[in-house]
């Protein structure tokens, strides 16, 4: 019954501190009813199973802090609660999870914070939480499962089938070759090309619009020359739009002239003429009209003219609307 009661004891100190509590003797010996010496041995028992299985255990470590007067489990590669706060805050942000699959993630990522700094992150979070809003989803299996199976066809080159709901609400069937996943303004996106599309023209689906997924028995080589590369694609595209690549200019005399080079990765300051910066960029897709737009009159297309043209017939619909 004793052992029954040790085994039991160590067991629970074990899971306190894979939970990221600071562990003292004198409280552990004063909540369990033993003497000091007996958490220490429970404490070098579990130090010396933790070096002796380190693979299995994530090269954890029951290390004594000396500023703390503490025993703290440490991570070789886990974040840390400041980066725990980060990452949550981001994810928050994002809104692309529906709130029952944000919760389930961040209460799992909590986990691993001390007791004390549970509370805190808690109350940095928890008006986020509470007003949390998704964006609408129509994936039946949620966004989640629903990347990890895409991830899986497109490491695997599988062709799939997919129905899915267009903008208008239209309910459409595609058969793809899925070649990447992406996430931009509040949505993960599949990237693919159409089975049938020997042009290989990538086509955007949004992940919460798919439906459902019907894998197939065959299976797609693409050559390297048309291999999609998902980095190059987010260094240059706006909104996800698609469309063709241009290098543009545009005269920018806003307040915050980084937050325009911070959008837009490509982008190059060519002059500067007082409050105004002449700014060059290349970009892909129609998106980029979008995002210049927003910025009302800080900004004047300048080239090329084209775009020019493009952008002043869409200065004039809006106008229109005010006649």
């Amino acid at each position: 019954m004793m052992n029954t009661e040790k085994n039991d004891r160590i067991l629970a100190i074990f899971l306190r501190g894979m939970r990221g509590e600071k562990l003292t003797v004198s409280s552990l010996a004063n909540e369990y009813g033993v003497s000091p010496k007996s958490i220490s041995r429970d404490i070098s028992g579990i130090r010396c199973f933790l070096a002796e299985n380190r693979e299995i255990c994530g090269h954890a470590e029951l290390v004594y802090s000396r500023s703390d007067k503490c025993y703290i489990m440490r991570f070789d590669d886990f974040l840390r609660d400041s980066e725990l706060l980060a990452v949550i805050k981001v994810l928050i942000g994002s809104r692309a999870f529906s709130k029952t699959e944000l919760l389930e993630i961040t209460g799992k990522l909590r986990r691993f914070t001390s007791t004390r700094d549970k509370a805190l992150l808690d109350s940095l979070i928890a008006k986020e939480k509470y007003h949390y809003t998704e964006v609408r989803h129509d994936c039946s299996e949620g966004v989640v499962e629903m990347l990890w199976k895409l991830g899986g066809d497109i490491r695997s080159r599988t062709e799939i089938t997919i129905t899915y709901y267009k903008m208008n609400r239209d309910r459409v069937t595609h058969t793809l070759h899925p070649v990447s996943l992406m996430f931009s303004e509040y949505y993960f996106y599949l990237i693919a090309y159409r089975a049938s599309d020997t042009g290989h023209m990538p086509v955007y689906f949004r992940v919460d619009r798919i439906v459902s997924v019907v894998e197939h028995r065959t299976h797609f080589e693409l050559d390297r020359s048309i291999d999609f590369d998902e980095g190059a694609l987010r260094r240059k595209i706006q909104f996800m739009f698609p469309g063709g690549c241009r290098t543009i200019r545009f005269e920018f005399s806003g307040p915050s002239l980084q937050a325009v080079l911070d959008r837009l990765p490509t982008a190059v300051v060519l002059e500067k003429n007082g409050r105004t910066a002449l700014v060059e960029a290349e970009v892909y897709g129609t998106g980029i009209m979008m995002y210049l737009l927003s910025q009302g009159s800080w900004v004047k297309v300048v080239s090329p003219q084209d775009f020019v043209e493009e952008y002043k017939a869409e200065l004039r619909r809006m106008a229109e609307k005010y006649e």
